[in-house]
């Protein structure tokens, strides 16, 4: 399974973006998919993660701002991401089950 990850870019703060994550193939309904991102330097972190039953957990940081979803019909996880900060600029991954995306840059920046 491949995952294409896309939608990041250059947005100014307190704008939105919306990442997609496309999977190449069918993905098993039952798998946990999350958001990941990762500062310059560091290890990657969780953002957000949504079971097969819908239930969704967030970093403290993003609660409220962010929403994660998956269309399993198109085999996507998206992550919406609204009230951007400057601090939310990191390279965004996602991962579903084992696999990972190769990741997208988003910046927030005036």
């Amino acid at each position: 399974v491949q995952l294409q990850a896309s939608g990041g870019g250059l947005v100014q703060p307190g704008g939105s973006l919306r990442l997609p994550c496309a999977a190449s193939e069918r993905i098993f309904s039952n798998v946990v998919m999350a958001w990941y991102r990762q500062y310059p330097g560091k290890l990657r972190d969780l953002v957000a993660a949504i079971t097969s039953g819908g239930s969704t957990d967030y970093a403290d940081s993003v609660k409220g701002r962010f929403t994660i979803s998956r269309d399993n019909t198109k085999n996507t996880l998206y992550l919406q991401m609204n009230s951007l900060k400057p601090e939310d600029t990191a390279i965004y991954y996602c991962k579903i089950s084992s696999w990972w995306g190769q990741g997208t840059q988003v910046t927030v920046s005036s």
